[in-house]
């Protein structure tokens, strides 16, 4: 069990086994609370011009930026998923760091899971289900924050929940952890207890409140809300949280 940083992973990443992807503000929690209520999410990536005819062709809706989101429109932010009418069923969702990672890789894993501090103990329970504990190499992808600018650092939160799904794992059984990932196990413990106000004090949980997102915050802190397990499949996320186990390749 390994935990590589961001969305340069996506370029060298391994060859077989499983990807989790974590992106707690918010790509990965907005994931999680579209498939809450049976949306399906397309990743895609940021800033690229055919968005627009990659939504067109597939019947989805078009995510917006977060800041130019209007009332009823869908965006980054968790809560305009949560908000929207029953219309919404299929989601195109950019973004730098979550969507990015994710749709790069799509081609080059096994395969790919979002995970958040929503979902994390359903997504160790699921490939614990799945492949049995150790049963597989699983990678751990905390994204980061992209700037506006391109400057890309790490993000705390998504060490947070990245160890969330390590500690999930390890309650089920799971060893052989690289210290990458023991460390992000001891970072979410020494959090759990407190992750309402760490989520809102951590830098880009301060720098979304200053925005007017607070609530966004607010969502990705709801810790054990979701049992959806997000998997990519056919370019798309879907709940496969029911499903029976199977082969990796299933």
């Amino acid at each position: 069990m390994r935990l590589a940083w961001g969305p340069r992973v996506a370029a060298h990443p391994p060859s077989r086994g499983v990807a989790v992807v974590v992106d707690v503000l918010s790509f990965t929690t907005t994931v999680s609370v579209a498939l809450d209520r049976g949306v399906e999410v397309l990743p895609y990536p940021w800033a690229d011009g055919g968005a627009a005819v990659f939504a067109a062709d597939r019947d989805a809706t078009l995510a917006v930026g977060r800041s130019r989101a209007r009332p009823g429109q869908v965006s980054l932010s968790p809560s305009t998923v949560r908000a929207a009418g029953p219309h919404l069923r299929r989601v195109v969702l950019p973004s730098p760091n979550g969507a990015t990672t994710a749709h790069r890789l799509a081609d080059r894993v096994e395969v790919v899971v979002a995970g958040c501090l929503r979902n994390a103990g359903p997504v160790a329970s699921w490939l614990t289900e799945r492949y049995g504990p150790d049963g597989v190499p699983v990678l751990l992808v905390p994204a980061g924050e992209r700037s506006s600018r391109g400057r890309w650092r790490a993000a705390v939160e998504d060490l947070w929940g990245a160890g969330a799904v390590v500690d999930g794992l390890r309650r089920h059984g799971w060893v052989g952890l690289s210290q990458e990932a023991a460390a992000a196990a001891d970072a979410w413990d020494g959090v759990r207890d407190d992750v309402v106000r760490r989520l809102r004090d951590c830098a880009s949980g301060r720098e979304l409140t200053a925005m007017g997102f607070g609530g966004d915050v607010d969502v990705a802190s709801e810790v054990s809300a979701s049992v959806v397990v997000p998997r990519l499949v056919a370019g798309a996320f879907r709940d496969v949280g029911t499903r029976p186990a199977g082969t990796l390749g299933a």
